[in-house]
């Protein structure tokens, strides 16, 4: 057991400080080691691995942006299923969910709006990154409205296309998510580049985001 609970704390010191290059396809070592990672039952080791991947932006509307790579997905998934008591989730499952995302990258954008804005529905809002001077648009884009308080948590592995569109019921607007997917060869992994989101042709935030420093 302590042996185990040493060569965790070492992948997650590895994995939140070394600068590796967010890679489209993983080794099968790397698959088990972000497995492990997943499945630890520590919270503060968990938090210290998924910090360095949530961005802080706050400019209105843009609270916070979630990188989600090839390598946390896995990590992700494995999170999830562990909360469920379900630790069954290996090497197999993990090949399958990567195969499922095909190398993409998504960026999960949290919103909120000014308490008094008088949105029916939810903003067009759109997404692009910007590379060597190119504006690429995500493969797929989906924007989904807050009614009510946030409720702050892990990006899912695998966001369903379209989501789930909550209902308004009597509770205001009060932001949303946008989920930019973007296909591996879309995206440099192993530098920075330029997350813009836009409205109506302006642009309203622009992140830097370096996944040269990412897994």
């Amino acid at each position: 057991m302590r042996r185990h609970a040493l060569l965790l704390l070492v992948l997650i010191v590895a994995a939140a400080s070394a600068p590796l290059a967010a890679q489209r396809t993983l080794s099968l070592r790397e698959v088990d080691d972000a497995v492990l990672l997943g499945q630890t039952r520590i919270a503060a080791d968990r938090a210290r691995f998924h910090a360095p991947y949530r961005i802080p932006v706050n400019q209105s509307p843009v609270d916070y942006v979630d990188v989600v790579t090839p390598y946390r997905r896995v990590v992700l998934a494995a999170d999830e299923q562990a909360q469920f008591g379900n630790r069954s989730f290996g090497q197999r499952q993990a090949l399958d969910l990567l195969k499922t995302a095909d190398g993409q990258f998504d960026f999960v954008i949290e919103l909120t709006f000014h308490p008094l804005n008088t949105f029916v529905t939810m903003p067009t809002y759109d997404v692009a990154l910007v590379r060597s001077g190119s504006r690429n648009a995500p493969a797929t884009l989906d924007r989904q409205p807050r009614f009510g308080t946030r409720v702050d948590g892990l990006p899912p592995a695998v966001p369903v296309p379209g989501g789930r569109i909550p209902t308004r019921g009597s509770q205001p607007m009060l932001g949303g998510t946008l989920i930019a997917r973007f296909a591996g060869e879309g995206v440099d992994s192993t530098g920075a580049q330029v997350l813009v989101v836009s409205d109506q042709g302006k642009d309203v935030a622009r992140i830097t985001i370096d996944l040269g420093r990412l897994r």
